[in-house]
């Protein structure tokens, strides 16, 4: 650790670099040695606020929800949370590897937790018990992030190669139908309705079918 702190030098500043590399480089060209080049230190000085790239990626969760918005309290606690993560699978989106700093990692900077406060404070109000709602919670946030790392992967090598989403789910759907039949007969079939929806419908189904469950555990 260097014998004395770089004068002006932050930790909201380091988040605010990393940022810039995180959006610029993606994840996997995020270290401290860039951050500290983005902030025109050397990388020993971000050590008086951020010990590794680790903690730096725990600091990113909090500032990647700087931010973010909850929908208004309007309608019953269904609307609200379709209209909940609906945008929060659109703030991920709208940010480079946004899903891949954030998913698994439990946020204790105060943007995530006024965000977790406010969505157990709508659960418990909707009558959830207090055990469903911490579980409805964590459910519903992994639920955004899994499908986001998946919306954001390539179907295959040709789309990481260039080609487009669409043309290469309708190569996906040629090749299912070619395959013989009496081998795979579902597949066959289905080929179309395996390939043809988009992210948003593929997102809607799963997100009305987890609130459907959650349904269940209402009093």
């Amino acid at each position: 650790m260097p014998t004395e702190e770089p004068p002006g030098l932050t930790r909201d500043a380091v988040v605010r670099a990393a940022m810039r590399v995180l959006e610029r480089e993606g994840v996997d060209g995020l270290s401290m040695r860039k951050v500290a080049a983005e902030l025109d230190v050397k990388a020993a000085s971000l050590y008086w606020h951020v010990r590794d790239k680790r903690e730096l990626l725990d600091l990113l969760t909090d500032g990647l929800m700087a931010d973010a918005q909850a929908p208004p309290r309007r309608g019953d606690w269904r609307a609200q949370f379709r209209d909940y993560f609906t945008a929060y699978r659109r703030h991920l989106l709208g940010r480079r590897d946004a899903a891949k700093v954030m998913a698994g990692r439990f946020g204790l900077g105060p943007h995530m937790l006024r965000f977790t406060e406010d969505q157990l404070s709508r659960l418990r109000e909707a009558g959830f018990s207090d055990a469903d709602a911490t579980m409805a919670t964590y459910l519903l946030g992994t639920y955004v992030q899994g499908f986001v790392l998946q919306e954001q992967t390539p179907l295959t090598a040709a789309e990481t190669a260039g080609v487009g989403r669409r043309e290469v789910a309708t190569a996906i759907a040629e090749h299912l139908r070619a395959l013989p039949a009496e081998t795979f007969p579902h597949l066959v079939r289905l080929a179309g309705d395996l390939t043809g929806p988009t992210m948003d419908e593929r997102f809607a189904f799963g997100l009305e079918r987890i609130l459907d469950g959650l349904a269940t555990r209402l009093p």
